[in-house]
C-alpha cells in the first residue's frame, strides 16, 4: 500500500490550496482516510478524516475552512484548504487505516502560509 501526497506550496494568508493523496489501490480499501499536520516544534495533529461511509471529522482549528473529500475513480483523497492562516503552516501527511487497524502514511507535503 502506498500513499502519495502532493499539492503543498507557498500561499498568502487568505488564500487556498488543495492537497491530494493518491493511493495505490481503491480508497474504499481503507476504513478511514485522513490528513494530519506537524508544525515545527509541535506534535502531529489530526486535521481531517473521512470514513468509508462518508462521515467526516475536522480539527477545531480548521472547521469551516477545510474540507476533505474522496474520488474513488481516481483513487485519491483531497483536502481543500480555504482562508489559510500563517498558523496553518506545517508539513501535511495523508494516512489510511484499513479494516484490520493497520495505519499507512504517505510522505509529507509542505504548506507555507506567508505574505
Amino acid at each position: 500500500v502506498q500513499l502519495q501526497a502532493s499539492g503543498g506550496g507557498l500561499v498568502q494568508p487568505g488564500g487556498s490550496l488543495r492537497l491530494s493523496c493518491a493511493t495505490s489501490g481503491s480508497i474504499f480499501s481503507f476504513a478511514v482516510m485522513g490528513w494530519s499536520r506537524q508544525a515545527p516544534g509541535k506534535q502531529r495533529e489530526l486535521v481531517a478524516a473521512v470514513t468509508r461511509r462518508g462521515f467526516t471529522t475536522y480539527g477545531d482549528s480548521v472547521k469551516g475552512r477545510f474540507a476533505i473529500s474522496g474520488d474513488n475513480a481516481k483513487n485519491t483523497v483531497y483536502l481543500q484548504m480555504n482562508n489559510l492562516k500563517p498558523e496553518d503552516t506545517a508539513v501535511y501527511y495523508c494516512s489510511g487505516v484499513d479494516s484490520s487497524g493497520t495505519q499507512y502514511w504517505g510522505q509529507g507535503t509542505l504548506v507555507t502560509v506567508s505574505s
